[in-house]
């Protein structure tokens, strides 16, 4: 454990509702299923993917998932997604945990979220994403030492 950076050991610490909060938004934007018994932790969810990737791996990305489901019992909450590529519910699921620890590592809002708002509302400029790199604080309040920006800005801009 002495070998892990600050991000991979809050990883472990993931709070199991902030997880699934994430990552059940996210494959609901791609109007997937996303059952709690299944991805309703980080453990949960990454166990749920190694098992879908398991028959991926020995047949071929041309399966679909409901010939996982009939190879294996756990996963019969997908069915309604029965008739789909299993390798895109796999990737949309290695996605989606990716997401959400993202945004559980960020607070809930990521630069990602404040571009799109930015493009979306056209007031996106192209030095934006710079200065939410090197000032997270702008987004995140909690940062420590936030106050200092000011000070830092009249010399950097």
């Amino acid at each position: 454990m002495a070998n892990l950076t600050n991000k991979e050991s809050m990883m472990g610490n993931c709070n199991d509702q902030s997880f699934y909060k994430y990552f059940n938004e996210n494959m609901e934007a791609m109007g997937l299923p996303a059952p709690k018994s299944l991805f309703g932790s980080l453990g949960l969810a990454v166990g749920t993917a190694s098992t879908i990737l398991k028959p991926i791996d020995s047949f071929g990305k041309s399966m679909t998932v409901g010939a996982i489901i009939g190879a294996t019992s756990s996963l019969e909450k997908l069915g309604v997604v029965a008739g789909i590529s299993a390798a895109y519910y796999a990737g949309a699921v290695i996605g989606s945990i990716a997401v959400a620890l993202g945004k559980h590592l960020s607070g809930g809002l990521t630069i990602s979220d404040v571009i799109i708002s930015a493009q979306r509302k056209n007031i996106y400029r192209p030095w934006l994403t710079a200065v939410l790199l090197k000032w997270p604080g702008i987004i995140h309040p909690e940062r420590p030492g936030r106050i200092l920006y000011q000070y830092t800005m009249t010399v950097a801009l």
